[in-house]
């Protein structure tokens, strides 16, 4: 009995505690509904102006005119009048040749001259006296039965024949003339000059040396090299994304590691407006005057390259530039959101770059940019910076 009233007293005490724990279930709970901003960020204008400033780029000084001396004919340095760093001037002496062989070849072209000659006079000789008994005879046939009729026409063949071979001798000295002529020409080349005012920068061989045109120990080298070093030619190979407006005749300044401190300005003398498949670049040159001689062919250079565009493009701070793995963008705020805006990106100016994409002039964006904010993000305004220089 005692265990039955205990157990009861147990089920009515579990009754009891279940009722009083589902009571409050009823009541509806109260949630904030306040916007959550996941940051506070800075933002600057979008700016718009046109780009000018200047790109240093690598180049290197070339001669305007540079010759590598090679032999034309076969033969032996008999002498070399000058050595490297001679100063030389157009029409100079620089190598004399000997080849004895065509002292043999002038002989036989003059003796081919001499007898094509005698043949012709032969032949004007016999022309005259023919044509002389042709005129005679046409004289006399005047009077009937003197001479037959056939007589007369042999004779005005064989002036006419004559007159052939005349013609054929005449022939005969000129091309005989033409090959004496080859041979002075041939040793024409045995006496070597200087092409250009210039200064000797490589010499190779020395008297005794045989060399020819053809491949070979003598003919695979040049016996000198002849660069003019008073004017010389800057070649720019510009990058495609930089070539911007340029002009025939603007100033551009370099360097070269031979004077420090100092700076060097020349025109832009030759723009080749196009672009090579292979570099992506643009040749430019440069026509630099060297009067005191003081820059050396062959220096390397670094050129101050004027940008300009004629056309206003978009800048922002640097910093207003971020990217991930997919992305290069900056991030507009509209209404308190953040927007991702894709962007690519051009030269930079005073800590200042070029940006292209879905941007007005105006347009706030972030001003220190970071991946960390998303786009559709709530974000804070404050410090609103003034737009870029």
């Amino acid at each position: 009995m005692k265990d039955f009233v205990f157990a009861s007293t147990i089920l009515f005490a579990l009754t009891t505690g279940c009722d009083s724990g589902t009571s409050d279930k009823g009541a509806p709970a109260t949630v904030s509904a306040a916007p959550v901003v996941s940051a506070t960020v800075s933002t600057v204008a979008v700016a718009s102006k046109k780009l000018q400033t200047t790109i240093l780029l690598p180049a290197q000084l070339t001669p305007y005119e540079q010759v590598d001396i090679y032999p034309k004919v076969t033969g032996f340095v008999e002498t070399v009048t000058v050595d490297r760093g001679s100063r030389v001037h157009r029409g100079q002496l620089l190598v004399k040749l000997t080849a004895p062989e065509l002292i043999s070849q002038r002989s036989q072209a003059e003796a081919a001259v001499r007898a094509a000659q005698s043949q012709l006079a032969t032949a004007q000789a016999k022309l005259a006296s023919d044509n002389g008994t042709y005129l005679h005879m046409v004289e006399a046939a005047k009077t009937p039965g003197v001479l037959a009729d056939n007589d007369v026409l042999v004779a005005g063949q064989t002036a006419l024949a004559d007159r052939g071979l005349v013609e054929a001798a005449n022939q005969n000295v000129s091309a005989a003339k033409d090959a004496l002529g080859s041979v002075s020409q041939t040793e024409s080349y045995l006496t070597i000059t200087a092409p250009f005012d210039g200064v000797v920068t490589t010499r190779n061989l020395h008297p005794g040396a045989l060399i020819g045109p053809a491949s070979g120990a003598g003919g695979a080298q040049p016996i000198l090299q002849i660069v003019d070093e008073k004017r010389l030619r800057l070649t720019i190979p510009i990058p495609e994304a930089q070539v911007g407006e340029m002009k025939e005749g603007q100033t551009v300044s370099f360097t070269v590691p031979a004077y420090l401190g100092q700076t060097f300005k020349a025109p832009s003398k030759r723009i080749s407006y196009e672009v090579d498949e292979k570099s992506r670049t643009m040749p430019v040159e440069l026509d630099v005057r060297n009067t005191d001689g003081r820059l050396s062919p062959g220096s390397f250079t670094t050129v101050s390259w004027p940008l300009h565009r004629g056309y206003p493009t978009l800048f922002v701070p640097t910093t207003s530039v971020t990217s991930d793995q997919q992305h290069t963008f900056v991030i507009r705020v509209r209404s308190g959101n953040a927007e991702w805006v894709t962007v690519q990106t051009g030269q930079t100016v005073n800590g200042d770059i070029e940006v292209f994409g879905d941007l007005s002039a105006g347009d706030e964006v972030v001003k220190t940019a970071s991946d960390a904010i998303h786009s559709g993000d709530s974000v804070r305004v404050e410090n609103q910076a003034s737009s870029v220089r």
